[in-house]
């Protein structure tokens, strides 16, 4: 079993907050399931971007820590779909406002990016 050399400061809201919802994918997957795209099936084909393990893996991270619960319905073949605990549901206002921030700023940032010079540490003048 893997064990941190460095361990983990939680006692941040924003260390915690980016523990959960940190990462490249696991937004993404919170933002299926709110739309109603809950089957692990079912979010794989919306993110085929991306591996259905490391999709499985954030998943099991997410339920982990409480955001998600799966339901697993007596039917047959068996039928799974992940739902948000209330403390994931506290969760979409969050996801929502970073939403909102990322579509008012992504040209500035698209601009800043495209314009970077690696080692310069700064940016080129507009």
């Amino acid at each position: 079993m893997y064990e941190r050399k460095i361990p983990e400061l939680l006692d941040c809201g924003l260390a915690v907050a980016l523990k959960v919802i940190g990462g490249k994918w696991k937004a993404w997957i919170m933002d299926c399931i709110r739309r109603g795209v809950a089957r692990p099936s079912a979010i794989h084909r919306e993110m085929q971007e991306v591996a259905p393990r490391i999709i499985n893996m954030h998943l099991k991270e997410l339920e982990e820590y409480g955001i998600l619960y799966k339901e697993v319905y007596a039917e047959s073949p068996a039928r799974v779909e992940y739902k948000f605990t209330d403390i994931g549901e506290s969760l979409l206002p969050v996801l929502a406002t970073l939403e909102t921030w990322g579509n008012l700023n992504k040209e500035y940032i698209q601009r800043n990016i495209d314009t970077y010079q690696p080692g310069t540490c700064r940016f080129l003048p507009q």
